[in-house]
């Protein structure tokens, strides 16, 4: 038989669908996983940018740290977070398992959210602002009601590169004895069960692709009408950070 006979012969195992060993018990601890530290990465990244950017001071150093976050390698965070939490409570306790992935990808989350936000919000033209200022509205009612929907689709993007990275990098997580889809992986290289280990590559991929995809749509919706571009196209930002940019409808 074939390899790739093998990894649709170890799809069609009903034991592989079973179980918290099994394919949906991996892939909602996978998803809760990623889940958590997306939205504890936007709980803390978003009002920094978005802060920052609404009033210009302090951009280049939050575009510094975040560029210092985004070159350090998530696998040597996750060490790092494996030995410190071990040195504190022991490492029965949180050296392994999912307090180190947890801090691992909150870290790989933040500086996308970070940059695209504040990006974002200096994108939103100052002669708007100034015009909403003239029609009386304070300054909360100018970032909640101007600012922000502008800066909507910059944000999103941040949100959705994040959450794709998160996913896709959650499966590290095995690493430190935690579950999700990367225990597929990491099991089956050692175990030298390649059709597994190959089987779990191909629904992270899969997972990410529909993370990818909804997101995108969601970031569609959370855009106001008019902003809403008419061809959709990326480019690198000025931190290296993908964001969506297109031409705005009339």
């Amino acid at each position: 038989m074939s390899f790739f006979g093998q990894v649709i012969q170890w799809f069609q195992n009903p034991a592989h669908w079973q179980g918290d060993a099994g394919i949906p018990h991996r892939t909602f601890e996978h998803l809760l996983m990623s889940g958590a530290s997306v939205l504890t990465a936007a709980l803390i990244a978003l009002p920094v940018g978005i802060a920052v950017g609404h009033y210009g001071r302090g951009g280049i150093l939050a575009i510094n740290l975040s560029n210092v976050g985004r070159a350090i390698p998530s696998f040597a965070v996750l060490v790092l977070a494996a030995k410190l939490f071990g040195f504190v409570s022991g490492p029965k306790v949180l050296g392994f398992g999912a307090v180190p992935a947890f801090v691992a990808l909150v870290a790989l989350a933040i500086p996308p959210m970070v940059t695209n936000s504040y990006i974002g919000m200096r994108e939103v033209d100052s002669d708007v602002r100034e015009a909403a200022r003239g029609m009386g509205m304070r300054e909360r009612a100018v970032l909640l009601r101007v600012e922000l929907p502008i800066a909507m689709p910059f944000i999103m993007a941040g949100i959705r590169t994040s959450a794709v990275n998160v996913v896709a990098t959650a499966t590290l997580a095995a690493v430190v004895a935690w579950g999700g889809l990367g225990r597929f992986i990491v099991d089956g290289f050692g175990l030298q069960d390649y059709p597994m280990l190959f089987a779990g590559a191909v629904i992270v991929a899969v997972l990410s692709l529909i993370v990818e995809f909804s997101l995108a749509g969601v970031q569609r919706l959370s855009t106001p009408a008019g902003l809403r571009p008419l061809k959709s196209s990326q480019k690198e930002g000025p931190s290296g950070t993908a964001f969506d940019t297109a031409p705005v409808a009339a």
